[in-house]
C-alpha cells in the first residue's frame, strides 16, 4: 500500500460528524458562557444604578446572578471534557477504524458505555433546549427597552410628552414591586439606552442566545453520531456471535 492510499484510508477513519459537532459545541458553549457571564455583571450594574437603588430590594436577584455565573464555570468545564470524550468515542467506533484494526472486538462494557453516551447526549440535548429558551428571555426584555427608546427618538412618532413613556422592570418579576424607582421614563429611559452597559449587555445576550442555539445543533449532531456508533457496535457484536459457530 502506497503512502497516498494509506493517507486516504487514515482520513476515512476520521469521524467528521463528531468533529464538526465538537467544534460547534466548543464554540457555542464558549459564546454562551463568556458573553452570558459579562452580560449578567452589566445587568446588575444597570439595575443597581437605575431601577433598584435599595440593596435589599435586589439582594436575592444578585445572589441568583452570582449562582448562575458559578454554574457557567461548571458548564464550560463539563462540556470541554464531554466534547473530547465524545470525539474520542467517535474515533474508536468509526467503521473505517475497525478496518484498520482487524482484531477489533466489541465487549458488553463497550456497548454499555456507548449506550450511556446515547442516553446522556439525548438528556443534555433536551436540557439545552431549555437553556436556549431561557437565554431568549433577557434578549426579549432588553429588546423591549431598546424598541421603546427607538420610538422616542424617532421623528415619525411625533410625541408631545415623552415623559409618559416608561419601562417598568417590576412587571417582569425581575425585582419586587416595592423596589424604587422600579421604572424609567422619558429622558431617563433614553439615558439608560445610551449607556455602554445597556448597549453591551443587549448584544452580549444576543450572542449568548446564539451560542446556546449552536450548542443545541451540536448536540443534535452528537445524537445522530452516538446513535450510529451504538448501532455499529450492536451490529459488530452480532457479527462476532455469528462467527463463533
Amino acid at each position: 500500500m502506497g503512502c497516498f492510499e494509506c493517507c486516504i484510508k487514515c482520513l476515512g477513519g476520521v469521524p467528521y460528524a463528531s468533529l464538526v459537532a465538537t467544534i460547534l459545541c466548543f464554540s457555542g458553549v464558549a459564546l454562551f458562557c463568556g458573553c452570558g457571564h459579562v452580560a449578567l455583571t452589566d445587568t446588575v450594574t444597570i439595575l443597581e444604578t437605575h431601577f433598584s437603588k435599595v440593596p435589599s430590594d435586589h439582594a436575592m436577584l444578585t445572589d441568583v446572578i452570582q449562582l448562575m455565573q458559578y454554574i457557567i464555570y461548571g458548564i464550560a468545564s463539563f462540556f470541554f471534557l464531554y466534547g473530547i470524550i465524545l470525539l474520542a468515542e467517535g474515533f474508536y467506533t468509526t467503521s473505517a477504524v475497525k478496518e484498520l484494526h482487524s482484531e477489533f472486538k466489541t465487549t458488553i462494557c463497550g456497548r454499555c458505555i456507548s449506550g450511556m453516551f446515547v442516553f446522556l447526549t439525548y438528556v443534555l440535548g433536551v436540557a439545552w433546549l431549555g437553556v436556549f429558551g431561557f437565554s431568549a428571555v433577557p434578549v426579549f426584555l432588553f429588546y423591549n427597552m431598546w424598541s421603546t427608546c427607538a420610538t422616542m427618538r424617532s421623528p415619525i412618532a411625533n410625541l408631545t410628552n415623552i415623559d409618559s413613556i416608561c419601562v417598568d422592570i417590576r412587571q417582569y418579576g425581575v425585582i419586587p414591586w416595592t423596589a424604587t424607582p422600579g421604572k424609567a421614563c422619558g429622558s431617563t429611559l433614553g439615558d439608560i439606552c445610551n449607556t455602554s452597559e445597556f448597549y453591551l449587555s443587549y448584544h452580549l445576550y444576543i450572542v449568548a442566545c446564539a451560542g446556546a442555539g449552536a450548542t443545541v445543533i451540536a448536540l443534535l449532531i452528537y445524537m445522530m453520531a452516538t446513535t450510529y456508533n451504538f448501532a455499529v457496535l450492536k451490529f459488530k457484536s452480532r457479527e462476532d456471535c455469528c462467527t463463533k459457530f
